[in-house]
């Protein structure tokens, strides 16, 4: 069990808490595509595998207030194909998890996530309104979402990708992508809690701390969200999903 009470948190350590909770309030209003700085962050203030426990609370709240939000732009059809595919992809990460390499999988998820950010921008350039429809697509997309969102909470990129492949609008976008992940953060709860042990009473205090900041967050990022048009949207996705690869990578 990863006890938090055992870390001394410093001063730097709390702003790199409260910045990374400001950017999951940002992130969850629907500046999509930065949540390998909050990963970044929350790693560099408690450490990288407690830091996946204390992350699962806080993009709850986040997904809650994204929910009450952008609820009415909630395309269902978009789940459903996309769920199942992802629970798996959650199974597979929890029995993997605790023994895989960390370099690699960052490695291997980069240029994954590079490689397709390359074929979205291509098939932008080609003014292409094929929507991909075949069964495998939604099930690589998936299970790469599920397994990254299991192993270090970074499944942000490959949602980001299945969206815009399937041409969501702005707001229908970060609508369905909010109860996506809600549903699938409280299905990683038990996991956290009960296998892989880090959430715990002491977490959850810091968390609880932590709140005001994501809140602010949802402030800021809907009122930014309120000024892009949807064209900017799409590419600003691509282009912050293609420097979380990057950042990831080092």
């Amino acid at each position: 069990m990863y006890s938090l009470t055992s870390f001394d948190i410093s001063t730097s350590g709390w702003v790199m808490a409260f910045a990374a909770a400001l950017v999951i309030g940002i992130s969850k209003a629907g500046i999509k595509g930065i949540s390998t700085v909050i990963v970044a962050l929350m790693a560099l203030a408690f450490g990288a595998k407690p830091s996946t426990g204390l992350l699962v609370p806080l993009l709850i709240v986040g997904d809650i207030f994204a929910v009450i939000y952008y609820n009415r732009h909630t395309q269902w059809k978009y789940i459903l194909r996309f769920l199942p595919w992802m629970i798996a992809g959650v199974l597979l990460g929890v029995f993997v998890g605790k023994d895989l390499n960390d370099t690699t999988f960052k490695i291997g998820m980069a240029f994954i996530i590079l490689f397709s950010v390359i074929v979205m921008y291509s098939w932008d350039l080609k003014k292409s309104k094929k929507v991909p429809t075949h069964w495998a697509f939604a099930g690589f997309i998936g299970v790469l979402a599920g397994f990254t969102t299991m192993i270090g909470n970074l499944a942000g990129a490959f949602s980001n990708i299945f969206f815009l492949a399937m041409r969501l609008p702005k707001n229908q976008f970060i609508g369905t992508a909010a109860w996506l992940f809600l549903i699938i953060n409280l299905f990683k709860l038990p996991f956290h809690i009960w296998s892989w042990k880090t959430i715990s009473m002491e977490s959850l205090t810091i968390n609880l701390k932590l709140v005001p900041a994501i809140i602010l967050g949802i402030i800021i990022g809907i009122q930014l969200v309120k000024t892009i048009k949807n064209q900017f949207y799409r590419k600003m996705i691509l282009i912050l999903t293609a420097l979380g690869a990057i950042i990831l990578l080092f």
